[in-house]
């Protein structure tokens, strides 16, 4: 899956902006300042509660990341790439043997130079907020009630369109349960 680097027509910079989830809410929180700017009603991966720890667990990592690149010609209509896995992530798969030393080093560089980290360890990759794609009325409904993703977070189409204007490269995001 190869990604861009998002073009200014997609994202400003918007550095003030900051994006907190709540899984158990079900809730993506747009926040500036402290305050809340925008509530989004989201779904998450449909591996349960916990974090993501391995490639195929279909949950959705707890933890602090950071928008590292945009997709808007996703086939989730829009998506936004975050940098899992982190250093922590990283050091989880390191000491349960799932990566070795060397991709760990790799993750760690690239956490540290603020770019995307290797997404094809045993840990998985490719995980973001994305729309729900080519809309019906089943998928709606499927989103509405229930998580449906393989670990990223999801809204609706005319949602990630909206979600757009406040984040840029770098915007950061804290999921938590």
């Amino acid at each position: 899956m190869a990604l861009i680097a998002c073009p200014h027509a997609f994202a400003t910079e918007t550095g003030s902006y900051q994006l907190e989830v709540s899984k158990s809410a079900r809730e993506l929180r747009v926040m500036q300042g402290g305050q809340v700017i925008r509530r989004f009603h989201v779904a998450f991966g449909k591996g349960g509660v916990g974090t993501k720890r391995r490639l195929g667990d279909n949950r959705t990592p707890d933890g602090t990341y950071r928008i590292v690149n945009f997709r808007p010609d996703s086939r989730f209509h829009f998506f936004m790439q975050i940098d899992y896995p982190n250093l922590l992530d990283a050091w989880h798969g390191y000491r349960n043997e799932l990566i070795n030393a060397g991709e760990f080093r790799a993750i760690a560089t690239a956490y540290q130079s603020g770019a995307a980290p290797p997404q094809d360890t045993a840990l998985g990759g490719y995980i973001g907020i994305h729309g729900i794609g080519e809309l019906s009325d089943k998928k709606l409904d499927i989103h509405a009630s229930n998580n449906w993703t393989e670990g990223c977070i999801a809204l609706t189409n005319e949602e990630i369109n909206e979600l757009r204007a406040y984040v840029a490269l770098g915007t950061r995001i804290v999921i938590r349960e």
